[in-house]
Formats: structure tokens, C-alpha cells, sequence
């Protein structure tokens, strides 16, 4: 089948996995922003993203939109395209600004952020023909400073992604307001989108916008219901998304198995409270679509990935069936969305070369990415002055 595709994950936090299993997102500001993040050096970038993304592959998602809002400085951004470029995996690298102490995101001294983009653009990104690509990571704020940063983008040809409708700080009306200022275009992606009210999505879809959604995490840290069913209602087809590996599995099986059940729970719900004309069950076609050809929509690679056609490149994983959690076979779009994990991904090819054989990924030192992220580890624990309470 079709490699995964991942429309929005922070990557910079790879080495950092499961650091917060109970954490809401309150949680996450005050520990991986404020503390981690606003401490982590080039150094640990590299080794964040590249265990990020060698982990991407290994789980069968073949392509990856990297958030990046870690870069501190030039330095620090260079380091996570060189972990993207080392890793193998196709990555749409989405350029942000750095984090501080205050949980304030840099935007301008050291950061350099929005305008580096344009250096960027021309070092690492002068070929559509490569594996990683650039998108800009909106960082939001008032309309005016949103404006500029998408003005800034459009410049040099990038693409968008940005964080809307999240909990409360996501109420405030602002894809409304960056239309009247005619910012809204076909070229960016809405992450989460879960406390937008009925004009924005209807902006969304009718200037073209495509949406990730996070299923898991907004449950976990309190975003807000992911609106699947919202997306759906409007004609809109959603892509999927990791979002924070702290809190969150790597993998998307775990994603569309949360979207598959979420969206019928919400419909038997509806139909218990009397809804005489209650949505459409999703089916696991669908979800299976969300995950693939609807990510690649969403990071601007739908010409080139997201479903075995015949002219595209080939990114394609092969899932074992004589496992025991899905033999013998009886529906294989079922097997891979209810049933499968990431054990059963035995081959993943990336623009038609093998990085994984055998459950084994090819030509990884993992002996080196074993030293180098528990070295990156200790040193930001140490430079976060958090305890290291480690099990």
C-alpha cells in the first residue's frame, strides 16, 4: 500500500518521547517549551530529528511534515534539515522560530525567523526534485503579524501550515479576519481546528484550505473534540497527524484507529439522543485515504505520492499478514486500520529505494542513534534543569 503520510509532527522532540504521558497541553508549555526547548542546542536537534524521523520510517509513514518551531538560530534550523536529509525519509520542513524561557516563540534577534527563509529556500530547497521540501510554520498571533509571516512564505514560494482552533486561545475569530485581509489561499493547512466556528470552516474550505487533524493528542491535552465529523459535513477530507511524540505513539495506526472510533462514537451518540438524520458512519477506506492520499494533498506532494499510480514515486510500505493479530486474512483494508501495528511493517521503499527490509531498517548505525540521542538526552536534562526521573 501507499506509505503513511504525516501532514504536522515536532520533530525536534524525538529524544524526548513519552517525557509526558499525563501531561495537558499547559503541560507541554511549561516543560518542553519553556524548559527543554528554550535549552536544546543545534546538537540536540540533529539528534531529535533524525530518531524522529528513522522512527517515522520504521512505523511505515514514508513522509513527514516536520514543525519546526525550534529554530533558536540559523544553526539550530540547519541541524534539523541535515537530521531530515541523514534519515532518508521524504519530509516537508516546515520553517518556524525558536522557543524561550518565557514561552514566548522567538520571531526576531537570534531567531532570524520569518525572514531566513528566504536563505533557506536557496541552500536546501533550490529543486522541487528532492526528498525534503519547504513549507513556513505560521506561528499566528494578531492578524497583522500572521499577515506577514504568510506574506513572507508566498515570496519565496512556500506553502503554509498553522495551528488554529485550539481550546480556548482558539476562539478568537482570526481566519475571519485574515480574510477580510485576503490572506486565506488554497496553499495552507489548518492543524486541529477544533474550536473554529461555522464562518472559519467554511473560509477554509471555500479558499481551498486542507486540514490536519491530531485525534489523539487533542484528546489527551485538551484541544477540543477533534471535528472529523465537522470536516466531513462540509466536504472537506482531513489529513492525520502525530503532532507530539511526548505524549503521543509514532505511528498512524493509533491515528486512524482513534479518528475511526471517535467519529462513529460521536454518530451512535447522536442517533441515542433521538438524530433522526445522523452522519454516515466513516468506513475504513476512508480513514485509510485520510492517512495517505489526503496527507499528501495537505503537504503539497499529492502529484508525486499518496496512492500506487501508475508516473508517481514510489513510496510504498509492505505490511506482514502472517502475523497473529491480523491471519488469517479476511478484509485487508479492515486488517490495516483496526488491527495492524507497526510490528507489521516488514518493507518500506522511498522513492523507490528500500530503507527497511526484513523489519529491519537498511544501512542504520543504530548503535550511533542509540549514543547519539541519550547523549542529547543527558545534556538537555541537564541544561533544562529538570530531574532525571527516568524508570
Amino acid at each position: 500500500m501507499p506509505g503513511f503520510v504525516d501532514t504536522h509532527r515536532h520533530m525536534w522532540q524525538g529524544f524526548l518521547r513519552n517525557v509526558l504521558p499525563d501531561g495537558s497541553l499547559e503541560d507541554y508549555r511549561n516543560v518542553m517549551q519553556r524548559k527543554f526547548g528554550a535549552t536544546m542546542t543545534p546538537d540536540d536537534v540533529y539528534a531529535a530529528d533524525l530518531v524522529s524521523a528513522l522512527g517515522a520510517i520504521d512505523s511505515g509513514v514514508t513522509c513527514v511534515l516536520d514543525w519546526s518551531h525550534i529554530g533558536t538560530s540559523p544553526a539550530h534550523t540547519d541541524a534539523c534539515i541535515k537530521g531530515l536529509q541523514d534519515s532518508g525519509v521524504r519530509a516537508v520542513f516546515a520553517y518556524g522560530a525558536g522557543q524561550n524561557e518565557t514561552g514566548r516563540v522567538m520571531e526576531i534577534a537570534t531567531a532570524k525567523y520569518p525572514g531566513d527563509i528566504a536563505r533557506l529556500g536557496k541552500q536546501y530547497f533550490s529543486s522541487d526534485n528532492q526528498l525534503v521540501t519547504l513549507y513556513l510554520a505560521a506561528l499566528g498571533g494578531t492578524p497583522e503579524a500572521t499577515l506577514s509571516q504568510f506574506k513572507t512564505a508566498r515570496d519565496v514560494g512556500a506553502r503554509i501550515s498553522i495551528h488554529v482552533g485550539v481550546g480556548e486561545f482558539g476562539r478568537n475569530a482570526l481566519l475571519e479576519k485574515l480574510h477580510a485581509a485576503g490572506g486565506l489561499k488554497d496553499d495552507t493547512t489548518y492543524i486541529h481546528c477544533c474550536t473554529l466556528n461555522d464562518t472559519e470552516w467554511k473560509l477554509m474550505r471555500d479558499t481551498g484550505g486542507t486540514v490536519s487533524i491530531a485525534g489523539y493528542v487533542e484528546t489527551l491535552m485538551g484541544h477540543g473534540n477533534p471535528p472529523t465529523q465537522k470536516a466531513i459535513d462540509l466536504g472537506i477530507r482531513p489529513s492525520l497527524s502525530v503532532d507530539v511524540e511526548t505524549s503521543v505513539p509514532n505511528d498512524f495506526f493509533t491515528q486512524m484507529r482513534t479518528i475511526f472510533s471517535l467519529q462513529k462514537n460521536e454518530v451512535w451518540a447522536r442517533r441515542l439522543a433521538g438524530d433522526k438524520n445522523p452522519p454516515k458512519f466513516l468506513t475504513v477506506r476512508e480513514v485509510l485515504e485520510f492517512a495517505t492520499i489526503e496527507g499528501a494533498r495537505a503537504n503539497g506532494l499529492d502529484k508525486k505520492i499518496g496512492s500506487l499510480t501508475p508516473g508517481k514515486e514510489a513510496d510504498i510500505i509492505m505490511l506482514r499478514t502472517d502475523r497473529l493479530n491480523v491471519m488469517p486474512m479476511n478484509n485487508a483494508v479492515g486488517a490495516v486500520v483496526t488491527s495492524m501495528t507497526a510490528a507489521n511493517v516488514d518493507t518500506v521503499l522511498i522513492a523507490g529505494k528500500v530503507v527497511k527490509r526484513n523489519g529491519q531498517l537498511v544501512g542504520v548505525d543504530m548503535k550511533r542513534i542509540a549514543r547519539l540521542t541519550r547523549e542529547a538526552q543527558a545534556r538537555n536534562y541537564k541544561a533544562a534543569g529538570i530531574p532525571d526521573r527516568r524508570i
